[in-house]
């Protein structure tokens, strides 16, 4: 498959990823505000876009799941055509005048500013930490995809930086089923099956540290490592979630197992530090709940949040606004719940989609959020239902605008 040839590619642009750390407050710009978001009041629809994800043979090809840049000027959206579309935010968010629009128009706001294809599934992507889009070498971000190695692409040009590969017993290429970079950006943290790799940000090809979740014959993590969340308070913790309904806290410095939590009814799919760093929140495929722990107890579940998903093998995102004091999530039932960490308890709910809401992200200071919708649907060659083609509100992303208050003396 020329993998060759690449490696040959990627080792001549070892010079071109000499990606910085950037002062933290650059990325954080705005996080200061005194704003507040009116949860209790519906968020209006800024963007929508749909047609552009119909493109190719599979009229059915449903969207993923979203995520913001850490500066808020762009999102990535990953879609079942094996593809990566990056949105830019019209003048960053700081336009006074926005006209609303609606799901039903037949054209997309705007078109995708990068389009990237990968050759198989894409398993997991996330964006470089200290992604800023005024400095274009730190404008990377990372996926994962079926029988591939890690990918490090450009977000400006959407052209390969590098890969990063690890191999297995008989020296074949073996993928990554999530990645995640460590808070310092130095790091690309990759979970295997019962392991987890580590590579240099700054040394590309195959060297990489290996780590067993398997404590010996004694407790550990068991199963496919699924998802990988970094504590953003520094305390130098990590959690791990796996398809063997466990999620694990480890140090970041060695790996070092702290504890196991179980109680998910099914294999994790996400997990999400508070941003004080004291409780974990984790979400998991065909479980209704997401549960959060107090990570200072170790093994206690603080409370359950409820969301749609029984019924749906799709993954469900949610996020943490910027403040920390809310958690939004979508569901199969169309619908995005938001929730007050303070007290586990519902907030509001709006209507995003007529299809399974799969991805959800507040945007990382403004008072926006995205989300994409959409799930497989199975046909067989003779049915010719029109009812299972995706329809412009069922497989389709947004942009949502929160209404919100000057909160003087407070901060974000």
């Amino acid at each position: 498959m020329g993998e060759e040839e690449r490696q040959e590619e990627n080792q001549q642009s070892n010079s071109q990823i000499e990606l910085t750390e950037t002062s933290e407050s650059t990325n954080q710009q705005g996080h200061d505000w005194p704003l507040k978001i009116k949860f209790d009041v519906p968020p209006y629809r800024t963007y929508h876009f749909h047609k552009q994800f119909r493109t190719g043979p599979n009229p059915n090809n449903f969207l993923k799941g979203v995520k913001w840049s850490p500066d808020g000027s762009c999102f990535l959206t990953s879609s079942e055509d094996n593809t990566l579309r990056l949105f830019s935010l019209p003048d960053n968010g700081s336009s006074d005048h926005v006209t609303a629009c609606s799901s039903a128009s037949e054209e997309d706001s705007y078109k995708a500013e990068l389009v990237v294809s990968e050759g198989e599934s894409v398993y997991d992507f996330c964006w470089y930490p200290y992604m800023s889009a005024s400095d274009p070498v730190t404008c990377v971000f990372a996926t994962t995809t079926r029988d591939h190695p890690i990918h490090l692409w450009d977000a400006t040009s959407g052209l390969l930086r590098c890969t990063y590969r690890a191999y297995d017993a008989v020296d074949e290429i073996t993928a990554a089923f999530s990645v995640s970079f460590n808070p310092a950006g130095t790091k690309v943290f990759a979970g295997y099956n019962k392991y987890v790799r580590v590579f240099d940000v700054h040394r590309p090809g195959r060297d990489f540290a290996q780590y067993s979740t398997l404590q010996g014959n004694k407790e550990g993590q068991t199963g496919i490592i699924s998802a990988i969340a970094f504590c953003p308070a520094h305390t130098g913790m990590l959690a791990t979630g796996s398809y063997s309904q466990t999620t694990a806290i480890y140090r970041e410095d060695n790996m070092e197992l702290l504890y196991v939590l179980h109680g998910q009814e099914g294999g994790v799919t996400q997990v999400q530090f508070s941003k004080d760093g004291n409780y974990l929140y984790t979400g998991a495929r065909k479980d209704p709940y997401i549960m959060c722990w107090d990570i200072r107890k170790a093994v206690e579940v603080v409370y359950k949040l409820y969301r749609s998903s029984e019924d749906t093998n799709q993954r469900i995102a949610f996020d943490i606004e910027s403040s920390g004091r809310h958690l939004g999530t979508g569901g199969q039932d169309g619908l995005v719940h938001i929730y007050d960490l303070q007290t586990g308890q519902w907030v509001s709910g709006f209507q995003v989609a007529a299809d399974t809401v799969n991805g959800f992200s507040f945007h990382p200071f403004l008072p926006m959020a995205t989300t994409s919708s959409g799930h497989r649907r199975f046909q067989m060659p003779e049915d010719d239902n029109e009812d299972l083609h995706l329809r412009g509100d069922e497989n389709c992303a947004s942009v949502w605008s929160f209404s919100y208050d000057f909160t003087a003396g407070e901060q974000c």
